[in-house]
């Protein structure tokens, strides 16, 4: 499953602005806001959790939460996923992928997530 989230930095940045520290804490742990100090790269975690949510076919909400995925930055500055248990047993999720990239303003996150039980369609011949 594929999920994709664009972001306007300045956007987001008027976000921060307008709400401060408790922006983040709406959709960030506090040991994610201590890995960035930026608007952009907070933007690319913000995108990030709802491209994770959009591969899931869930969306932000009761199925699962900002909280439900956790972000991270390898020994490389790699950034990756982890997910609740919940959500790992639920979805039955066997791999995971992020990318993180900004341009021109934006920030944009690309999620791939295997799981055991395919979804999508299959092609007839």
């Amino acid at each position: 499953m594929i999920g994709i989230d664009v972001v306007s930095i300045d956007r987001f940045e008027k976000f921060l602005d307008r709400y401060g520290s408790k922006a983040l804490e709406r959709f960030l742990t506090k040991e994610e806001i201590s890995l960035r100090s930026s608007p952009a790269s907070y933007a690319g975690f913000w995108a990030a959790k709802e491209a994770v949510s959009k591969a899931l076919g869930t969306g932000i909400g009761k199925d699962c939460s900002f909280f439900d995925i956790r972000l991270g930055h390898d020994s490389k500055n790699a950034p990756y996923f982890t997910l609740s248990k919940q959500i790992i047993d639920r979805y039955k999720i066997t791999d995971m992928t992020l990318s993180i990239t900004h341009d021109s303003g934006f920030a944009i996150a690309v999620v791939y997530i295997d799981t055991l039980e395919k979804k999508g369609k299959q092609l007839s011949h």
